[in-house]
């Protein structure tokens, strides 16, 4: 605690992606750019070239080392699909054009190697990010590992990743990838912030998934901040505290024990059901990415699963899921929720998520590009694979298949003709599925939202993902921190296109539920009920609080609510009105 005392405390606010209270030691991965390292230029003589050189071979041989027991290890403690990923990095190693171009300008140049290395990084890594292309940006941030890797071995430092990670350390990073968050383990991980990203991104997401706090869109905390630094991470106001005095840490520690406090509270609603004070009932379902989840599905007490994302199966490997694989997964899914409804989401890639083996070509704006139901759509034989896994796995029927980003009609058509495709080739070689498996949209376009009415026609369900919705109807991109303050779900605009929805499938009579983030965020759900919906998909974790809010008011309240949010010009009275409404509730210690 002396130590402490001497160290000057510095507090930064950024995102507030996962809620709750961390005090830990700070691990610093993910480097930006390679001059991180303080690499001194030297000038050598001839005779010192080969000395050089057998430095480098050193270096990669060290290398090469360090990822095969990553892999081993990964493969050992994980599975095989998590190690696949250094297979990539040690293919990087080999690369001719880094080996040689580094040992030529050593030998033509007649600097240090570590220098030499740097620059042959730098104009590696300036190449592929102007390419704009999402393979490209994959390979990247692998070439930029390995670079780390090999700068490190020659300069004698410890390299900071995952193998050598001590347990319940905070992650700092400029970013984590939809592979970082795959392999991470939250026996090792309290908590993570990043220099970038949104309350959307990805990394929020896998935050409040593996239910540890996190704060992104920092901007300037890995500049802050160094291995072994002690922080304080505030996932609720979206703080992050360096080298915290004693009467901080106190503070805070005060703070985890109210919050303690009340998580018990709200866990005694575990099995009570989400209905208001006037007995409207409101079913609460969970979003997970992988198998594992499940176990915090229903420690949580939800009813279902709203939204089970598939496109986490394909990464970190090399190749596409086989039929039986991706079978093996939602099997053991629908079993084990059984009779809870399990709703498959299909392959949602793109944007910003993207496998090394489907190479797509450079994009200016992948958020408006190739994914989602689009890519399924130019890729039959692939989509045709994941659609009869789904149906295999539907037996018990208690099943739902949706599509993604579907932005008109025609593209819902085509995709149920699909379907039908697959079904029949089941049919004729006598595999059994739900006959009456239930289809359904993610209405997340604002094109598929003004026609909700015309696609009610063509579907038993909607789901409306307000990530991709805010983002499209507002036009800002989710996981920019520089305009993540205009991301905003209670926009005029945002609350009247769903309305759009919700009223669409009441007149056609069909399902609707929102498995956006939306869904999970208290200041939100009020509005939401008074709007008609009767099933909120979200977190595991956040269940119990929104159970707890709709449990405190009314439906008719709720109403006159949303009635007055719809009439108001700006997100700035409509959230004005909320948090006055959600006052009112009482001791809700929210």
């Amino acid at each position: 605690m002396e130590k402490l005392k001497n160290l000057k405390e510095k507090t930064l606010r950024g995102i507030a992606a996962s809620a709750g209270v961390i005090i830990a030691k700070s691990y610093v991965l993910n480097e930006k750019a390679f001059n991180v390292f303080n690499i001194k230029k030297k000038s050598i003589s001839e005779s010192e070239v080969p000395v050089e050189i057998e430095r480098f071979n050193n270096a990669i041989t060290a290398t090469r080392n360090q990822l095969l027991n990553l892999q081993q290890k990964i493969s050992r403690e994980m599975d095989e699909k998590h190690a696949h990923i250094f297979q990539a990095h040690l293919l990087i190693l080999e690369d001719p054009m880094l080996i040689k171009e580094t040992i030529q300008k050593v030998t033509e140049e007649k600097m240090n190697v570590e220098y030499e290395l740097n620059l042959v990084l730098e104009k590696i890594s300036n190449v592929f990010e102007k390419m704009n292309d999402g393979y490209l940006k994959e390979r990247l941030s692998d070439i930029k590992d390995v670079g780390n890797r090999l700068l490190r071995n020659l300069l004698g430092e410890k390299h900071a990743s995952w193998e050598n990670m001590e347990k319940d350390v905070i992650i700092v990073a400029y970013d984590l990838s939809p592979s970082d968050t795959a392999i991470m383990h939250k026996e090792k991980v309290a908590g993570f912030v990043t220099d970038v990203g949104g309350k959307t991104s990805h990394t929020a997401i896998m935050a409040r998934s593996l239910e540890i706090p996190a704060v992104v869109g920092l901007e300037i905390i890995t500049q802050e901040v160094s291995s072994g630094d002690i922080l304080i991470i505030d996932g609720n106001e979206g703080i992050v505290i360096i080298n915290p005095k004693a009467a901080t840490i106190k503070k805070y520690k005060q703070l985890q024990e109210k919050i303690e406090k009340a998580e018990k509270e709200l866990s005694k609603l575990k099995n009570l059901p989400a209905v208001t004070l006037d007995n409207y009932r409101i079913h609460l379902h969970a979003n997970i990415e992988f198998p594992g989840e499940i176990d915090s599905v229903l420690e949580h007490g939800a009813e279902g699963i709203g939204l089970y994302r598939t496109e986490f199966l394909f990464m970190n490997r090399e190749q596409f899921p086989s039929e039986e694989e991706r079978l093996e997964a939602f099997r053991g899914v629908v079993a084990k929720m059984a009779p809870r409804p399990v709703t498959i989401r299909t392959l949602d890639l793109g944007g910003d998520k993207f496998i090394s083996y489907l190479n797509i070509s450079g994009e200016m704006n992948p958020y408006l590009g190739l994914r989602a139901i689009r890519l399924c759509l130019q890729n039959i034989e692939m989509f045709k694979t994941q659609l009869k896994a789904i149906l295999r796995a539907s037996i018990l029927k208690n099943l739902r298949i949706m599509f993604p980003m579907i932005s008109g009609l025609d593209e819902l058509i085509k995709v149920k003709a699909i379907l039908n495709e697959v079904k029949n080739d089941l049919r004729k070689k006598r595999i059994p599925f739900d006959e009456n498996i239930k289809v359904g949209a993610m209405i997340e376009i604002p094109s598929a939202a003004m026609i909700a009415d015309i696609l009610a026609r063509e579907v038993d369900f909607f789901s409306i993902g307000t990530n991709d919705l805010i983002q499209y109807t507002l036009a800002v991109e989710r996981a920019n921190e520089k305009v993540a303050y205009l991301y905003d779900p209670l926009h005029p605009a945002v609350l009247r296109l769903i309305k759009l929805v919700i009223d669409a499938a009441g007149k056609y009579n069909i399902d609707v539920s929102m498995c956006g983030e939306m869904a999970s965020d208290p200041s939100a759900v009020m509005i939401l009920t008074g709007m008609g919906l009767k099933e909120l998909s979200m977190s595991p974790v956040i269940i119990p609080e929104i159970k707890k809010i709709i449990r405190a008011t009314s439906f008719k309240e709720a109403g006159t609510l949303t009635e007055k949010a719809l009439h108001l010009v700006s997100s700035e009275k409509v959230e004005k009105l909320v948090n006055n409404a959600v006052k009112e509730l009482g001791n809700m210690g929210i």
